[in-house]
């Protein structure tokens, strides 16, 4: 398909995957005749991935983000769901990354047509195509329209309230028309900070360099369970070993929180991410793929609230059924409802022998900071094959997984 064109959609359910060189955020908004959402339910993204007939897939592997429609399933008075995409990497612009959408019939996987996006320039999210019913049919239309101020942008202009941060700088978006002669340059690349070399391939990541002024000299002896629960703070590490051996197979990695005043329901997030020996991401276990590597990292399920005793969510990691390639599991909490840490009090993380559920190491956030995510610790395997855990407690501006593996990568 070209720039404009339509055609009949001849698959009930069909599904819209959105490629480009570099990783994109792909959504769907149910619009009624006045081009409108009818609430914020009508947009589907990786946060909200259901809507009525149309649903979120999220990237995996070699499989990339996709917004499925089901037209039967779609309510009375929907008459169009434009699919949108925008880069995950944050600023980042299309110049360059003009992706391509590609309509499947979602059952048997066929392919029934494709659009690639014209060159663009400064658009840092784009209407990549719109399915829409007219004369009782459903046809697909190849759009391409591109917007200079994100997908929030877009998801403003369609009548969504968006509260996330950073907030638009207008109301009401200005779409960027599609270039006629040239696309406009890009802007100059914001510097980049500067990033650690990244590990030998041959072995894991060792644990970070002590602090160039630590208030104290650092400690001679590993601290081991040989001596039983081990009470860490920021920055400590414990390995867990026992007798000079290793002491677990298998550990559950549990979090917990309280909400900090008036009962108001917080819904905290905890997901372990997976990283190489490169500190790239391998995958992550989080509510929406409770288990990965066939189960070596098993995830709870999703707490809404904080309510109840104990641990709120928990992980569970087989130490020995991890692939070799594992070399850092990262453990974060991001706020899915949007509150600051500062609104929770008593976070915290603790490491339980999974065969005794015996506790081994306990890390109390004793400060809370006016964030949405925090990287609470990591699980290191060293090039002697032990496993340390370390204590980070960091803060970051991030409210899904997905966002916390950039900041998790560079605390590995």
């Amino acid at each position: 398909m070209t720039q404009g064109g339509n055609a009949p959609l001849t698959a009930a359910r069909v599904t819209v995957e959105v490629t480009a060189p570099k990783a994109l955020d792909v959504s769907g908004l149910l619009l009624t005749e006045a081009g409108k959402v009818r609430s914020d339910a009508d947009f589907v993204f990786f946060n909200a991935p259901h809507g009525p007939g149309v649903t979120h897939r999220p990237a995996s592997g070699a499989t990339p983000d996709a917004i499925t429609i089901d037209t039967a399933a779609v309510p009375a008075g929907i008459t169009k769901i434009v699919v949108t995409a925008s880069p995950d990497e944050a600023g980042a612009t299309f110049a360059g990354i003009e992706p391509t959408a590609t309509v499947r019939d979602a059952d048997s996987g066929q392919v029934l047509v494709t659009f690639t996006a014209p060159q663009l320039g400064r658009e840092t999210a784009l209407i990549v195509v719109e399915v829409y019913q007219r004369g009782g049919a459903w046809k697909v239309r190849a759009v391409g329209q591109g917007y200079a101020n994100g997908l929030a942008g877009i998801a403003t202009d369609f009548g969504v309230t968006v509260e996330d941060e950073p907030a638009p700088a207008a109301a009401t978006a200005t779409p960027v028309a599609p270039p006629v002669t040239a696309p406009a340059p890009a802007p100059a690349p914001a510097p980049v900070a500067p990033v650690a070399p990244p590990l030998p391939q041959s072995a894991p990541p060792m644990p970070p360099a002590p602090p160039a002024a630590p208030a104290a000299p650092p400690a001679l002896t590993k601290i081991t369970l040989d001596k039983g629960r081990v009470s860490l703070t920021k920055g400590g590490s414990v390995s867990l070993e026992k007798n000079g051996k290793p002491f677990l197979s298998s550990v559950r990695m549990g979090l917990g929180w309280e909400p900090a005043g008036r009962g108001r329901n917080i819904d905290l997030d905890a997901s372990c991410i997976a990283f190489d020996a490169k500190r790239e991401k391998l995958d992550t276990a989080w509510f929406m793929k409770l288990g990965i590597f066939n189960g070596a990292v098993a995830h709870s399920g999703d707490n809404l609230t904080g309510a109840g005793g104990g641990d709120d969510e928990s992980i569970t990691v087989h130490l020995d059924g991890l692939p070799p390639e594992v070399c850092g599991l990262v453990f974060v909490v991001n706020s899915f409802s949007g509150q600051k840490f500062t609104d929770v009090k008593n976070a915290y993380c603790r490491l339980v022998d999974a065969g005794s559920d015996q506790e081994l190491v306990r890390f109390d956030l004793t400060q809370s900071e006016p964030h949405t995510g925090v990287v609470m610790c990591k699980l290191v395997r060293q090039y002697s094959g032990e496993w340390v855990m370390t204590a980070i407690g960091e803060y970051v501006d991030a409210k899904t997984a997905r966002a916390m593996v950039k900041p998790a990568a560079s605390m590995l």
